[in-house]
């Protein structure tokens, strides 16, 4: 039981670095001006950046992310799946720990 505990423990713990997190996922779009002669009329260089996810209630949203910040983003969306796995090793722990309880009474 005790390794139990310390294995949640540090689970725990592994989910407190990584508690930063978004869900969704990053969407690239093509940008367009729409000035006649443009060069994005010729060739697409430059990209926009969404994040879209679900809200509470299951609507999809769309939020705009500034190029600078996508690596940010990236990591928050990493660490959610983290969070996720993580998750459910805490959650498996603890139905361990429920069986061994319920041996013992």
């Amino acid at each position: 039981m005790k390794e139990l505990i310390a294995k949640r423990r540090r689970l725990l713990k592994e989910l407190m670095k990584c508690s930063n997190f978004v869900r969704g996922s990053i969407n690239s779009v093509c940008a367009k001006c729409n000035r006649s002669h443009c060069i994005c009329e010729i060739k697409n260089s430059k990209r926009a950046y969404r994040l879209t996810y679900k809200n509470s209630e299951q609507k999809t949203r769309i939020v705009y992310i500034p190029e600078a910040k996508l690596p940010k983003i990236r990591k928050m969306i990493a660490n959610y799946s983290k969070s996720r796995k993580i998750t459910e090793q805490i959650i498996e722990t603890n139905i361990k720990m429920f069986k061994k309880e319920n041996r013992r009474s």
